[in-house]
């Protein structure tokens, strides 16, 4: 997938601030698990692009919690 829109990864009314956390914390996930691992194969993808594209793709989704909103 070449650059989604964040449009097309949003739904439900979902804030873009909490698409850059959840997007953050995977990529995170994604790079301790590279060197847990010590599998550096993993991380020539950039782990953010793998991210966003996990969202994208609805291997993962965002939850947020009603009560933080405004």
């Amino acid at each position: 997938m070449l650059r989604p829109a964040v449009v097309q990864i949003l739904k439900n009314n979902e804030s873009y601030y909490s698409l850059v956390l959840a997007v953050a914390k995977r990529a995170r996930q994604i790079t301790d698990e590279a060197l847990e691992n010590k599998d550096k194969a993993l991380l020539n993808i950039k782990p953010v692009k793998t991210a966003v594209d996990e969202f994208a793709s609805g291997e993962y989704k965002i939850i947020e919690d009603p009560s933080l909103r405004n």
